[in-house]
């Protein structure tokens, strides 16, 4: 079950971000001067700040006030996933020790 809410988890901002782009692509437009770039980078990479980016942003005046508290908080969040992922994934990386010795005949750590 935490499986399936960390994929629900890491793909919704992903596809909230799509979804706006294409039923509503004047927001996106304008939050990023019409650049295609900028949103795809931060589609992959940072979606929740992305998300949040777009629905924060005002035309005309930016962001202002606590709309940056907003974005801190998303920004936040999304390092929270990357951290997650790495310390989840620590494992599969070649050469890495987790400093835990384990006798191989019984299996049990010294």
């Amino acid at each position: 079950m935490p499986c399936l809410f960390a994929l629900f988890a890491s793909f919704l901002p992903r596809v909230a971000d799509i979804f706006i782009w294409i039923a509503r692509p004047a927001i996106f437009n304008t939050a990023f001067k019409g650049s295609w770039f900028w949103p795809v980078v931060g589609i992959i990479f940072l979606p929740f700040t992305t998300l949040f980016y777009v629905l924060m942003y005002t035309p005309g005046i930016g962001l202002r006030g606590w709309d940056w508290l907003w974005i801190f908080m998303a920004v936040l969040i999304d390092i929270g996933h990357w951290s997650h992922t790495a310390y989840t994934n620590r494992e599969a990386i070649p050469g890495y020790s987790s400093g835990q010795t384990v006798d191989k005949s019984s299996q049990t750590p010294l």
